[in-house]
């Protein structure tokens, strides 16, 4: 594991407790002297941590942010450069296309955990946090089917569930229900910050009075900006191809949303789209596409569909 916080840390803790031989690396000392004081394996650099997992045939996993995925990959081309990689970060485009250039000889399988949390670093993680969470699991056509596996057997191991899924569509989809809810936490929470008193004639600042009142709504609507905006930035940047038209499509409900108001004083539309948004949601997590599917031959273009269509697979079948 290249990476020991919120999710490196929670991943190398689920792993142990399934029975895994763990081991991990972190550029942070404090990081490193925290874990090991929690009992786990962290080795001195990135380094001896590849070297070892070179030795072992071990299964590599990247958890580092986004901006540092191009420095950690030289090491990883240098120590383990045929290595079986995977990687736990939340933009697959930029990573896959980092991994072809710097560090192309090895077995690639991309992954994202849908299990983040808005605190962040090794005290925040917890064995428990992949438990009945989805588990992106990349599948294209050149994709290795035997690492596909063993990405997909870790990801049931920590207790996730399996979406097998291309590129292209995850950091569509994710672009959608997470980076663009960041985005819209981030400028909710500044509106209600800068305040705006329209009933007074010289415009007076509320924003004092509007944060007082905040309760429910405000708070869960805005709670992903507790994270660290580095890490916000990384993510929501680093899938501008994913995120672009998403934003496109919101301003423009948006726009209808404003249009209606201004002319009729009418929101049904919009309330309505969102409810029922809202609901479909509800139906899938109360009664989910669940299945299992043989361990080979892999089909990875069936695969994709199954994932397209929001099948979670739970295991290998008999």
């Amino acid at each position: 594991m290249i990476g020991l916080g919120l999710i490196g840390g929670s991943l190398v803790r689920a792993a142990t407790a399934a029975g895994r031989v763990t081991w991990g690396a972190t550029a942070s000392v404090e990081t490193a002297d925290a874990a090991r004081a929690d009992g786990y394996d962290v080795a001195r650099d990135t380094d001896e941590a590849l070297l070892r997992a070179r030795d072992e045939d071990a299964l590599v996993v990247l958890a580092t942010p986004l901006t540092a995925v191009a420095t950690v990959l030289r090491r990883v081309d240098a120590m383990a450069p045929e290595c079986r990689l995977t990687d736990v970060v939340s933009v697959q485009a930029p990573v896959t296309e980092a991994v072809l250039r710097l560090a192309p000889r090895t077995r690639y399988v991309g992954g994202h955990p849908m299990a983040g949390t808005a605190e962040s670093g090794w005290p925040a993680g917890s064995a428990k946090l992949f438990d009945r969470a989805n588990w992106v699991v990349i599948a294209e056509d050149d994709t290795d089917p035997e690492v596909w596996a063993d990405v997909a057997e870790l990801a049931w191991a920590c207790g996730s569930l399996v979406v097998p899924s291309g590129v292209r569509e995850h950091d569509a989809a994710v672009g959608r229900i997470s980076h663009l809810t960041h985005l819209f936490a981030a400028i909710l929470a500044s509106v209600a910050a800068a305040g705006n008193d329209p009933w007074s004639g010289a415009g007076g600042d509320d924003g004092a009075l509007a944060l007082t009142l905040a309760a429910g709504s405000f708070a869960d609507a805005t709670r992903v900006m507790d994270t660290r905006p580095e890490l916000v930035l990384a993510m929501c940047e680093g899938n501008r191809a994913g995120l672009l038209p998403a934003v496109d499509d919101a301003l423009g409900r948006l726009g209808a949303a404003r249009g209606s108001l201004a002319s009729t004083g009418g929101l049904a539309a919009t309330v309505n789209a969102g409810h029922q948004a809202r609901m479909e949601w509800h139906e899938l997590r109360s009664a989910p596409a669940r299945r299992t599917i043989p361990r080979a031959p892999l089909d990875l273009a069936e695969l994709r569909k199954l994932g397209h269509a929001g099948t979670q697979l739970t295991g290998w079948s008999a």
